[in-house]
């Protein structure tokens, strides 16, 4: 199992967070959204503008900018 960013996941594929990429204002927004390390998602919608994924029983909307510096592993 590699990783590969979040964008690339398929809607209804899940992944575990494994790291946070990019500068410290695009990971205080995330970690400020619930995604930190070892957390769960599903990908709802992944076709195009933002991303809609399933964290920990909520919807939550990801820009592709953002989305693309989050680094899961399925």
């Amino acid at each position: 199992m590699g990783t590969l960013s979040l964008v690339s996941l398929k809607p209804n594929e899940c992944g575990r967070v494994k790291e946070i990429s990019g500068c410290c204002k695009a990971k205080k927004r995330l970690y400020e959204l619930g995604l930190h390390k070892n957390a769960c998602v599903r990908v709802i919608k992944n076709d195009f503008g933002p991303l809609i994924i399933n964290l920990s029983g909520n919807k939550l909307a990801l820009g592709r900018g953002l989305a693309c510096h989050v680094i899961v592993e399925r």
